[in-house]
């Protein structure tokens, strides 16, 4: 299952009614919530909160843009969801659109007859259509609201909810606990709320959100941790939610420290990492034909990279060649460059070292302001950092048959962005090749054991969102190379020469 940002997801659960106790049937002017949205106290966006009933019929629009610091570039990034459904939280339709670089992504879902919904996907003007089957016991912005307030009267109460993201067309499951009512101050007074607190659990960790609502199920107050920060969102008025941000460099918070200078001649050797997660935390980073994992106790794992051997993550699946909304692997741009870059390649590791010679050198803007683009906005713009490296080098492999997957991870640099021997956020590829995962990294054109792999996927930026609270968590406590191993291991081989320092990110 795909999970949005924590951010992004506890959006989801700030489910508005103000207006919900009207009984007209005729369309009412909407009512309007206002928020703010801080992290670590400083306030990095707003969300506007609609609704509107017109007859039977309950329309719930969700507006949230924030604005991040990477670098000294500021990355505006929004999310608009809305959902049409019945007084009594029937699913009737859906809309999303997510803005995180210059095209945005569009997600429709309409109720057919059959009540199945058709589903339109459009990243910039690539257009795809789906028929999705309703997940039973999923909910929209309303049905959630009802169930929020059918417990509040309920303290110590546990239920679960099935809430239905229209952005990625995933469900997740949370856990609710009622918590009770208790007196919280807001930007503009103090209320009496009450205070729910929800679980989402998934292989990637658990994800605590609590929410404080007022006796309508609004959610005035809502905080969860992200990058070792808290977020918060608060009710307030109009003239505060639009009160003007304050620079947060979310780049600079994502870095982990490296116990020690890490020197080209080291990054082409095998790497024993040992790294600290919270106890009792899933495993911080996954298991890849050229990473192994070993679980120590209390938190410390020891992570292997180099050496590679096959059977550290499954074979690949049908879904590891098909195209998607943001890697369009059958566009017949992408399909034609694909065919003239691999020209007269004898196997598939040709192909890739082709493809990824290709496009290290064909995207020729650098800024660090896209925020996450699809591959073909890349192949058109020629613009990007290292998650565009990446989706652009999916999306040709895949046109050629290849099996390919999007890395989200981490990789060293000597210097970065004023910070020195750090380990920052990265992407790059894996394909499948002579029988196992193998990595390509376009953006530094060389992959390396310097490259730690937290996630892997379809390309799907919720992936690299998802992540993204593991980075304010770990800590990499010791990093010991080949020379300095007790025993004599095997040697050390990798699948590209080794980095140079910097990074494409």
């Amino acid at each position: 299952m795909r999970n949005r940002t924590a951010m992004l997801l506890l959006v989801l659960s700030l489910c508005p009614a103000p207006g919900l106790i009207a009984r007209a049937e005729t369309a009412v002017s909407p009512d309007t919530t206002w928020m703010t949205v801080l992290l670590g106290g400083r306030k990095i966006g707003h969300l506007e909160i609609e609704h509107q009933r017109t007859g039977d019929v309950v329309t719930t629009t969700q507006d949230l843009v924030i604005e991040l610091n990477r670098s000294g570039s500021g990355i505006p990034l929004g999310v608009l969801t809305r959902s049409v459904e019945s007084t009594s939280g029937e699913p009737l339709g859906f809309y999303a659109r997510s803005t995180l670089s210059a095209a945005s992504t569009v997600v429709e879902g309409t109720r057919q007859a059959s009540g199945d919904f058709a589903v339109t996907t459009t990243v910039g003007n690539d257009a795809r259509q789906t028929l999705l089957v309703w997940p039973p016991g999923a909910m929209l912005s309303e049905g959630q609201r009802l169930a929020l307030i059918k417990a509040a009267n309920h303290p110590g109460q546990t239920y679960s909810m099935d809430m239905f993201d229209p952005a990625s067309q995933a469900v997740a499951r949370v856990e609710m606990m009622v918590i009770g009512d208790e007196k919280v101050t807001l930007p503009e007074g103090t209320m009496v709320l009450n205070h729910q607190r929800q679980v989402l659990k998934s292989a990637r960790g658990t994800q605590i959100m609590d929410l404080w609502l007022d006796d309508q199920g609004l959610a005035r107050k809502g905080m969860l941790d992200m990058l070792g920060h808290k977020l918060e969102m608060l009710a307030c008025s109009q003239q505060c939610a639009l009160a003007p941000v304050q620079k947060l460099d979310m780049f600079r918070a994502a870095m982990v420290d490296s116990p020690r200078l890490l020197p080209a001649y080291l990054r082409s050797t095998f790497l024993r990492y040992r790294i600290h997660a919270p106890e009792g935390s899933p495993q911080p980073v996954i298991s890849t034909d050229e990473q192994h994992v070993l679980s120590l106790g209390r938190g410390d794992w020891m992570v292997d990279i180099g050496n590679p051997q096959p059977g550290g993550q499954p074979p690949p699946s049908p879904d590891d060649t098909l195209p998607n909304a943001w890697v369009q692997s059958d566009a017949p741009e992408i399909r034609q460059l694909a065919a003239r870059v691999v020209g007269d390649a004898q196997d598939d590791l040709q192909k890739m070292r082709r493809l990824r010679s290709f496009v290290s050198d064909y995207i020729t803007q650098h800024g660090l302001d896209v925020g996450y683009a699809s591959a073909l906005e890349v192949l058109r713009t020629r613009d990007g950092d290292c998650t565009e490296y990446a989706v652009l080098l999916a999306a040709l492999a895949r046109a050629e048959n290849i099996p390919t997957r999007v890395v989200t991870g981490m990789v060293y640099a000597d210097r970065f962005s004023g910070a020195s021997r750090v380990f920052v956020p990265h992407a790059w590829v894996q394909s499948w090749i002579n029988g196992r995962w193998q990595s390509f990294d376009s953006a530094l054109r060389q992959f390396d054991s310097t490259h730690i792999a937290l996630d892997s996927g379809d390309g799907d930026p919720w992936h690299f969102f998802n992540v993204a609270n593991l980075f304010g968590q770990m800590r990499i406590e010791e990093i010991t190379p080949t020379a300095e191993l007790a025993g004599n291991l095997p040697p050390p081989s990798v699948s590209e020469p080794p980095a140079s320092a910097g990074n494409g990110r």
